[in-house]
């Protein structure tokens, strides 16, 4: 904790946890020391919060940087990779002994890193960036994001799990207004793998006799849809101009068992069955149509014939 904020912390007294305030990074290692190996041991702890990764390691690498820009003069000297390895090594013996060495669970805050130019022009470097060199999400087993949502005309806290190696948190699971007992919470009430089905105590003497294999439907054929067409009253001309357009093929010849079956369930889904008495009779109907109805050929030529017979 960073000087005179733990104190602030309701329960800070004691009471539900104990605070330390840790005033300089290179502290942090001595008190980790203490409560993993010194007299921290008698005190019970169950658990570890780091306020925050940022406070300490982002110190840490300010001294990194402020050393490099003494020694060379030149106020924009980055760290080398060789000086950046070295800080790694120290960050990660520090994430090791809380989050490994501990047994404890653990919970970290951290910073999200800026994403703006700078990022990218040291990717463009191919420098190894601070927020990497840091080594927190390698040691971490859920990582979450928290923001802050308006709902209505409140403000809400969410926790949005974004890197998880636990089956208790899936990636993209939202916990609003969150505790660190939620999340405790949610491990014990976690579902538990389903059991295997059950074996026999004995085994039959005989193998159950096997399935009787089904036949395999038969494909209808060309001669099948001409032949269902015609009991719906459908022309030649209007099986090829429909297996033109939904097959890409003109001759009907050339169509394949599967073009054929699409065709054969389309007209089974418009007209019915073919033989089934709604079938005949919706047929027997477009045919009566058709001769109710004259063509507009047949009609001209049968006004003309009257207007003769009238001169």
């Amino acid at each position: 904790m960073p000087p005179r904020k733990a104190r602030l912390l309701p329960g800070a007294d004691g009471s539900e946890f104990d605070a330390i305030e840790v005033e300089h990074p290179d502290e942090l290692p001595r008190f980790i020391d203490w409560a993993l190996d010194g007299e921290g041991q008698k005190q019970g702890y169950d658990a570890f919060a780091l306020d925050s990764w940022a406070m300490y390691f982002g110190r840490k690498h300010r001294e990194t940087l402020q050393a490099v820009r003494s020694r060379t003069g030149d106020p924009t000297a980055q760290p080398t990779a060789d000086e950046l390895q070295n800080d790694q090594m120290v960050y990660q013996e520090v994430l090791r002994r809380l989050c490994v060495d501990s047994g404890r669970h653990v919970v970290i805050t951290d910073q999200i890193g800026a994403k703006g130019r700078e990022d990218a022009e040291e990717n463009e470097m191919g420098r190894v960036l601070p927020m990497t060199t840091g080594g927190l999400e390698y040691f971490v087993d859920v990582m979450v994001e928290l923001e802050v949502r308006q709902d209505g005309f409140e403000q809400v806290h969410v926790a949005r799990v974004v890197k998880s190696n636990s089956p208790h948190f899936p990636v993209g699971l939202e916990v609003e207004n969150p505790s660190f007992a939620d999340f405790l919470a949610r491990m014990d009430e976690a579902p538990q793998p389903e059991p295997s089905p059950g074996v026999p105590a004995t085994l039959p003497d005989t193998a159950p006799a096997a399935p009787e294999a089904q036949p395999e439907p038969v494909e209808p054929t060309l001669d099948d849809l001409l032949a269902a067409a015609e009991e719906h009253g459908i022309s030649r001309a209007q099986i090829t101009s429909a297996a033109n357009h939904y097959c890409g093929t003109g001759h009907l010849d050339a169509l394949g068992p599967d073009q054929i079956s699409d065709l054969m369930d389309r007209m089974t889904a418009r007209y019915g069955e073919a033989g089934s008495d709604a079938s005949s009779s919706d047929a027997t109907g477009r045919a009566e149509d058709r001769d109710a109805r004259p063509s507009k050929a047949r009609a001209n030529g049968q006004a003309k014939d009257a207007a003769k017979e009238a001169a």
